[in-house]
């Protein structure tokens, strides 16, 4: 999509004292061509997009659920080793062997 429908809209305008049908229509053509030139330089304007954003999602996912994971059990070592510690302090530790 080119600019070509945006320019013609607002010579429009200008000829017609813009009303408000004509204003709204430059606004609606100014973002969407706004939004494919931010595509297109982000490299999503193609067809193979969406199934990318949902892949990058699923990564995402992914990623979070992992890293959740990994706090958890570094969190559970923590409080073993506290524990241990704690009952070592405290003359357990012959209970242990």
């Amino acid at each position: 999509m080119s600019g070509d429908v945006l320019t013609q809209l607002l010579a429009q305008g200008a000829r017609e004292g813009a009303d408000v049908t004509t204003l709204r229509a430059i606004v609606e053509e100014a973002g969407e061509l706004g939004a494919t030139r931010a595509l297109t330089r982000l490299g999503l304007a193609d067809e193979a997009a969406h199934g990318d954003l949902a892949e990058l999602r699923q990564l995402i996912g992914a990623w979070r659920a992992a890293k959740t994971s990994a706090w958890k059990a570094a969190a559970g070592w923590c409080a073993a080793l506290l524990l241990t510690g704690l009952a070592i302090k405290l003359g357990f530790g012959a209970w242990l062997r």
